[in-house]
């Protein structure tokens, strides 16, 4: 494993950012190449945790001769939000100096623009070199994978239409419960990679055979545990073996049969009063038109101080909020339905 440093000027005297890139030398010129990076939201670290197993596999394979394609890892993708803190608490969404989500804003550049990323970086701020950086070597790789995480959920991924259902195999080699079928048209780090993976010429591919840019969602941000983790990077080592990225011969995957539903399909519940929260429905759950969801005490020991919150529609609830009060508006739960929830969905991400 050869080990080097990604470094970012800051925006200030004094300051620069080092990222480690882990990069594991493959055998064979014709295996994939695989790009994978975790915390790019800074405080979302069951991805950070799953790299470290993963990495402790790959050294072994790496001796074994069993590494066949180029592997590169980015353990900590955001050290800049990591740095970020306001009362103690890590602010790793949202840039304090932009206000701009971390995974949003990659540029949109085809295969063949990949080396302009990396032109005149002097003019950039700090966060866009960051984002530059980052997408520049993932452009080099035909798998690329951005682990986040969720607030609460599910074990679920964001996979653009154009690389389903080939893309199934990740699904089963990690257990997914679920899959966001997305348009791939705003400017998140996995999407940015899926516009140029699908602008390889002179005309968008409908489907990219062989590549793969995906968001996986591992769980909830406080699900970071040793043996989640190690089953985790189980899992993506058999995903790699399937591919053909290393070698192990024993890995067969069983076909996904969970929900592959669009993201016009997503059922985004709010709140429609600021209160408190008492779940009625956990993530997992499967519920019916009607089902009480959630109650909000909007005014606490008053008779009529408390406002029910119902299921739409049939679906499976995918993810729910963590907090126990909420603003009007704020997001309570997504629940993947069987049908389109709502008209004039704008293309891409489904929050901010």
């Amino acid at each position: 494993m050869n080990i080097s440093e990604l470094i970012i000027p800051g925006d200030t005297p004094g300051i620069e950012w080092r990222i480690p890139v882990l990069h594991f030398v493959g055998t064979s010129a014709t295996a994939p190449k695989v790009y994978i990076q975790a915390a790019l939201h800074a405080n979302e670290l069951p991805g950070t945790a799953l790299v470290h197993y993963l990495c402790e596999r790959l050294r072994g394979a790496e001796a074994e001769g069993a590494i066949l394609g180029d592997i590169v890892v980015v353990p900590q993708a955001n050290p800049i939000g990591a740095a970020q803190s306001h009362f103690g608490e890590m602010q790793g969404r949202f840039d304090l100096a932009s206000r701009t989500n971390f995974n949003r804003d990659f540029p949109l550049v085809t295969l063949a623009e990949r080396d302009s990323l990396l032109a005149d970086l002097g003019g950039q701020t700090a966060v866009n070199r960051l984002k530059r950086s980052l997408l520049h070597m993932a452009l080099g790789a035909d798998l690329v994978l951005d682990l986040h995480c969720d607030d609460e959920s599910v074990q679920y991924a964001y996979i653009d239409e154009a690389f389903w259902p080939e893309a199934s195999d990740l699904a089963s080699a990690l257990a997914m419960e679920a899959v966001f079928l997305s348009d791939g048209e705003s400017t998140a780090f996995e999407e940015a990679v899926g516009y140029a993976f699908k602008r390889q010429g002179e005309e968008k591919l409908a489907r990219v055979p062989g590549r793969l840019a995906v968001t996986v969602e591992l769980r909830g941000r406080r699900d970071v545990y040793p043996d989640m983790a190690k089953a985790d990077a189980h899992g993506l080592w058999r995903f790699l073996a399937a591919r053909g990225a290393v070698r192990d011969e024993t890995v067969r995957l069983a076909d996904y049969t969970g929900p592959a539903v669009p993201l016009d399909n997503i059922e985004m519940v709010r709140a429609v009063e600021p209160g408190t929260v008492l779940f009625h429905k956990d993530i997992g759950d499967t519920v019916e038109a009607d089902d009480l969801l959630a109650t909000l005490i909007t005014e606490p020991g008053a008779a009529d101080g408390s406002v029910e919150i119902r299921a739409a529609r049939a679906g499976f609830i995918a993810t729910r909020t963590s907090d126990r009060f909420v603003r009007s508006g704020g997001d309570l739960m997504k629940i993947a339905c069987g049908e389109p929830t709502r008209l004039g969905r704008k293309p891409g991400t489904l929050e901010d």
